[in-house]
């Protein structure tokens, strides 16, 4: 007797198809598994056996083999365990073979039978659809995320008895509803909580509206903390393909809840200094998505950037560049989707008050360069924007008008990417720091003016090729917010000021 269901694995983001094969037949009584199963799918023929006996089946005497195509690649974690069974009562002639015909199966089996969450579900329904399955069969607590996905019908399991009725003919489950309409996100904090540094704000401004990496450097309590929350804020809404992307990620992580099946609000993450080079760039033995991808399509921030392991840091050099982390193991390689917005902020020396005209510094300038060395120059070279915070004088705290609020903010940064969405016009590039080569060629012209304006910067801070590109980048995206074609030299001057650690770049 034999019997085949389909379900799923995942590597990386991506999901690929796993053929269940359940063969049953005389012999001594056995139950084996193979198809290169680790641990916890070994450990799957005790869950299954005692679900099924637990909802009150029969477990067949007889000689079990199930194999988990293709045999070829290493199968993790708990989640064929509900294929298993199933593939199991197929087999046994509990459930028609033509029920599970155009049906995809995943869960975990508790030793009750019941039907445990697991993690890359939203990903796997993709898969599904893509692969043209009519249903999937999945844990209850992830049908929202899988009801995301149009064109497939999510059946929600909560105990293992349900699955076999229900292929059985006897008692149909329930499908999950649609994804309902979204409210759109709103947020407790605004950009008017802050009192004065409008310098900060248009350059917080400048960064959302060009997608840039932006450095902060300012006194303790000057309001650098407050700046990197809020940028959230008057960042444009995430498209549907956005957010579709970010939630593979969290789904791959088991970070989804039950009542999140697609994420709204552009992710907002603030690993500690003492974080990991695997859980900010992601790894393990099986690889998962660490900081900078759950970071994707969102800000990345990092608070006292020299507290930060300087090898550490160092890793971010490819996923600043490529907006993707690659993962390499023995066994595979996985690529995570890394394009964020990193936010980062520090001191400007030891002590915290150089150049602060009410705390006097305490630092040598010895000091400061071996503060300012725990930086490297090519990480440097990747930060689009180097932006001093001053400290906020005690008349700008009293003051009732703070400025421009979130909502004036978002309104230029959302006027600002309409034009690069025009100007790029589907060639994949989402913003002015996502730009190729050949886009700065195309799209940041200089006039002769702004071009020897760059020339003497470029020669007396002996930038590099890098550095170039990037202050082109820049100028690019303020001449888009004051809604200019061209780039002129008052463009290029601004984008030259946030460039102010350059010097102290080794």
């Amino acid at each position: 007797m034999y019997a085949r269901v389909m379900s799923a694995g995942v590597v990386g983001v991506d999901a690929y198809p796993v053929e269940v094969e359940c063969d049953m037949g005389p012999g001594l009584n056995s139950f084996e598994v193979v198809g290169l199963p680790e641990v916890a799918v070994r450990e799957s023929r005790v869950r299954i056996r005692s679900a099924i006996t637990n909802a009150a089946y029969k477990f067949p005497n007889k000689r079990i083999i199930i194999n988990l195509a293709p045999a070829d690649v290493p199968k993790r974690g708990t989640l064929y365990d509900l294929p298993q069974a199933i593939a199991l009562m197929a087999a046994d002639g509990l459930i028609p073979a033509e029920a599970l015909a155009g049906s995809m199966v995943v869960g975990e089996l508790a030793l009750t039978g019941e039907v445990r969450s697991v993690p890359g579900v939203l990903p796997m329904t993709i898969l599904a659809q893509k692969l043209g399955f009519q249903r999937v069969f999945l844990p209850d607590e992830n049908a929202a995320e899988a009801s995301v996905v149009k064109g497939i019908e999510v059946l929600p399991v909560r105990v293992f008895d349900q699955i076999v009725h229900h292929l059985a003919g006897n008692t149909a489950i329930e499908p999950a509803p649609p994804l309902p309409p979204l409210e759109p996100e709103s947020y407790p904090f605004d950009m008017a909580d802050i009192k004065g540094q409008d310098f900060a704000k248009e350059a917080i401004a400048i960064a959302a509206a060009g997608g840039h990496n932006i450095l902060l450097v300012g006194p303790p309590g000057s309001g650098k903390t407050m700046l990197a929350r809020r940028l959230a804020t008057i960042l444009p809404p995430m498209s549907m393909e956005e957010s579709l992307e970010t939630t593979k990620v969290y789904s791959v992580s088991g970070m989804l809840t039950r009542s999140h099946g697609l994420l709204r609000r552009r992710p907002f993450r603030a690993p500690h200094h003492t974080v990991s080079n695997a859980a900010l760039i992601g790894g393990g033995s099986i690889p998962r998505p660490g900081e900078v991808s759950l970071a994707h399509n969102g800000v990345l921030f990092l608070d006292e950037l020299p507290e930060f392991n300087r090898s550490v840091l160092e890793c971010l050099r490819q996923p600043l560049e490529d907006r993707v982390v690659t993962v390499s193991r023995a066994s595979m390689s996985c690529a995570f989707p890394a394009s964020f917005s990193l936010v980062a902020s520090m001191n400007p020396c030891p002590c915290g008050f150089r150049g602060d005209p009410r705390r006097k510094c305490t630092c040598d300038l010895a000091s400061v360069r071996r503060y300012m060395s725990r930086l490297s120059g090519p990480l440097l070279d990747r930060i689009d924007m180097h932006v001093e915070v001053r400290g906020v004088q005690f008349e700008r705290l009293q003051a009732t008008s703070s400025g421009p609020g979130s909502g004036d903010l978002r309104s230029r940064v959302l006027s600002a990417q309409e034009r690069q969405h025009g100007r790029f016009n589907g060639d994949g590039i989402r913003c002015n720091a996502a730009m190729l080569p050949c886009h700065i060629a195309q799209f940041c012209r200089l006039t002769p003016t702004s071009s020897s304006l760059l020339k003497k910067a470029f020669d007396h801070k002996g930038m590099s090729a890098r550095s170039y590109d990037r202050v082109l980048k820049v100028a690019r995206t303020i001449a888009d917010l004051a809604g200019h074609e061209e780039i002129g030299p008052e463009h290029v001057a601004q984008a030259l000021d946030f460039r102010q650690l350059d010097a102290f770049a080794l």
